[in-house]
């Protein structure tokens, strides 16, 4: 059950982050579920070196978010596209 919790939130947040940055990230549904699984991994560093309790609820949701807009930029500085 975990699991399926983890690709749905996966995808929501991969979706609210490409919403949110501008340009555009040609990337499929996996791609988004795996950038929103990443940016919960990079949002859960950013929280504990803030010393933040983001188990999950709102604030887990905003820095899950953010860590995947920072996968993004890093995305598109590694795949050397530009930002429009």
């Amino acid at each position: 059950m975990n699991f399926i919790y983890m690709i749905i939130m996966g995808l929501i947040v991969g979706v609210i982050a490409r919403a949110i940055k501008p340009g555009s990230d040609a990337m499929g549904w996996v791609m988004t579920i795996v950038l929103g699984i990443i940016g919960a991994v990079v949002g859960g560093f950013i929280a504990s070196a803030l010393n933040l309790n983001a188990n999950g609820g709102f604030m887990g949701l905003v820095l899950s978010v953010i860590g995947s807009i920072i996968v993004l930029v890093i995305y598109e500085m590694i795949a050397g596209k530009r930002p429009r």
